[in-house]
């Protein structure tokens, strides 16, 4: 499995708007200038994050975007899984049920369920407020609102 520029450039973009006080608007602008995204990019990566509810932006003079909720209830997983699609090492295991005809027989089957188990433990324990904290305490902090 390996994360594209969308999945990782999407967190950037969450994590940058995490560290913003509650409700200030921040520019795309300004965000593709710290995260150095080019705009158009991330401008349709955005666009994901707004009709999925992750985001609300506001038009105008003092538009910009802010979180939907707070930091805290966002995790990697969700976001990556937003831009990204399924997570899971091995096509089997991308749905709920296992469909493959071999699960029965799969003799690394095993090896691929614990890898999808500790991928999610990681993806999905760690939130916006986590990571906008470990900025926080960053002496090198390349994030801040403006």
């Amino acid at each position: 499995m390996k994360i594209s520029t969308k999945g990782r450039y999407a967190l950037r973009f969450m994590v940058d708007l995490a560290t913003c006080p509650p409700g200030q608007k921040v520019s795309l602008k300004d965000i593709a200038s710290r995260q150095e995204i080019s705009i158009k990019y991330l401008e349709q990566i955005v666009s994901v994050l707004t009709k999925a509810g992750y985001v609300t932006s506001v038009r105008g003079n003092n538009g910009g975007y802010t979180l939907a909720r707070p930091p805290k209830e966002y995790t990697v997983g969700m976001i990556l899984r937003l831009t990204e699609g399924s997570l899971a090492p091995v096509s089997c295991l991308e749905g709920d049920v296992n469909t493959c005809p071999r699960a029965e027989t799969c003799i690394t089957l095993e090896v691929w369920e614990k890898l999808n188990d500790a991928i999610s433990g990681v993806v999905d324990n760690i939130t916006l407020a986590d990571l906008a904290e470990k900025n926080e305490d960053s002496t090198d902090a390349l994030m801040f609102c403006i």
